[in-house]
């Protein structure tokens, strides 16, 4: 359901702050933006903090593993607009290819066991959370994973729960691979907070 304060901003600061954006940047200010801007305490600083430690802070994984995770819990949420947006950022730091061959099948796709062990956690957390156990998390280390990896891609794995669910209730625009391309220059940039 899209929300007309969220589309066009819930004051006439976040309206004119939206517009000019939009028109600095060259394209539509995506619905996550938009969001961040309404009503603080719906998807406020809070938020913001937790996604930018995330998905920024200091990790053993690198910003496009990170972001290549978010894209894959949007996917198993079923959420094109985070789908989309990660794996823009993602590809910024990785080949493209092996970005989608992650996205069509993590278990194929060539990457090193400790991202595909975080991932098989990561999928586990996001499709089936109650049957979650210590023993998934077992099977991760006993991949290679270091307690530090399993934590940090837990944490992304939380935060995009929260975040895929937003933005499918919220009906998000899905914008065009160009505008992806250009808000993950910024997102880069500027971070989540």
């Amino acid at each position: 359901m899209r929300l007309a304060e969220v589309e066009r901003g819930d004051t006439l600061a976040h309206r004119l702050l939206i517009r000019m954006i939009s028109r600095m940047a060259g394209y539509r200010l995506p619905d996550a933006a938009r969001v961040a801007f309404y009503d603080k305490a719906f998807a406020g600083p809070a938020l913001g903090r937790w996604t930018q430690r995330a998905m920024r802070g200091p990790s053993p994984w690198s910003v496009a593993e990170r972001e290549l995770m978010a894209a894959m819990v949007a996917s198993w949420n079923t959420c094109p607009f985070c789908v989309g947006a990660h794996r823009a950022i993602a590809v910024r730091g990785m080949d493209p290819a092996l970005a989608d061959a992650v996205l069509a099948d993590y278990r194929t796709a060539p990457v090193g066991e400790r991202l595909r062990a975080a991932l098989e956690f990561l999928e586990r957390m996001t499709t089936d959370p109650d049957g979650l156990t210590p023993a998934d998390a077992r099977a991760a280390l006993d991949a290679g994973l270091t307690p530090a990896e399993l934590e940090d891609a837990a944490a992304v794995g939380a935060v995009f729960a929260v975040i895929t669910r937003n933005a499918n209730a919220l009906d998000f625009e899905i914008p065009s691979e160009a505008d992806f391309d250009s808000a993950a220059v910024m997102l880069l940039r500027r971070g989540y907070a």
